[in-house]
């Protein structure tokens, strides 16, 4: 696909993974499964604490990405509850409490259009991409639930993407071929997608921009599918709140942007409003922290 020896892709691989430019996670679908209910927080602070109040929602396990915004909120984060019951906890008094929020703002997701887990940078032609991804399973069910063993092997390979059935065998003690068989039908199902994460800037694409979106109704799934399909967009989701969509939009310059705004969205009728804001720092991504990732300025 890019021309090399698969032992040269390997190796160069292996340095990007062993000098943290890319790890390998995984990323639940977390409606499907039942394993929680993603949120997406705008939080105010009070001025001077953005950056401690970002670590602090890093630090949290149930927090799935977290980053530096421009606009009304300071810091915008991805959160998925494991209840509907313990959101209110969770915003009132967890993240309420924390030292320097003023006010938040809520927005459950609906839907999901497209998430990370499913993004590939915008190099490939279209072909390449359609190998990369699984084969079509036909319609997928509104909810599949884990087993508690799934559920056990789903973290692990949250924390670890590319950790081996054996490993997985043994801290589990289950045999090889039955990590294997569970590790594939996570995949075949889709309840759970295996993610390379890399910083995109790392990539050429080194603007990145949440869209919070207004939308008739009736409209909402042409306009999420429309996004969704384009290959700047790294998530899209219906969401409940004041916008009914957020998209994540990673595109190389703000002139790039721009025309983004202008072609794609502006040609939307369903779209009555727009609100943009500007990820200026990313302190968690796809479950991981960022301490343990290379970020662009440690790279030669």
């Amino acid at each position: 696909m890019v021309g090399e020896h698969e032992r040269t892709v390997a190796r160069r691989l292996q340095r990007l993974i062993a000098d943290g430019v890319v790890r390998v996670t995984a990323i639940y679908d977390d409606l499907r499964t039942g394993h929680g209910r993603p949120v997406h927080l705008h939080v105010q602070v009070r001025p001077g604490t953005a950056g401690q109040v970002a670590e602090s929602l890093a630090g949290r396990p149930d927090t799935r990405s977290v980053y530096s915004l421009t606009g009304a909120a300071d810091v915008g984060c991805e959160l998925v509850s494991p209840t509907r019951e313990a959101l209110d906890d969770i915003l009132s008094t967890q993240i309420g409490d924390l030292d320097g929020v003023l006010c938040t703002r809520t927005q459950v997701v609906l839907r999901t259009f497209m998430t990370v887990a499913e993004w590939h940078a915008p190099y490939l032609t279209e072909q390449e991409a359609a190998e990369l991804r699984p084969a079509p399973a036909g319609p997928l069910p509104d909810q599949d639930g884990l087993s508690p063993m799934e559920r056990e092997i789903a973290e692990l390979l949250v924390a670890d993407g590319r950790i081996p059935f054996t490993a997985i065998a043994e801290r589990l003690d289950i045999s090889v071929p039955t990590a294997r068989r569970r590790v594939t039908s996570l995949l075949d199902r889709r309840l759970l997608l295996l993610r390379a994460e890399a910083e995109p800037a790392l990539l050429g694409l080194a603007v990145e921009a949440k869209l919070w979106l207004k939308v008739r109704p009736h409209g909402l799934d042409r306009v999420g599918q429309t996004l969704a399909a384009h290959p700047n967009v790294r998530y899209c989701a219906a969401t409940t709140g004041t916008h009914s969509m957020i998209a994540q939009v990673a595109v190389p310059h703000e002139a790039d942007l721009y025309r983004f705004l202008s072609d794609v969205v502006g040609p939307l009728d369903e779209v009555t409003d727009l609100d943009v804001t500007l990820i200026t720092r990313a302190y968690k991504r796809g479950h991981l922290h960022k301490s343990g990732m290379l970020t662009l300025e440690k790279t030669p």
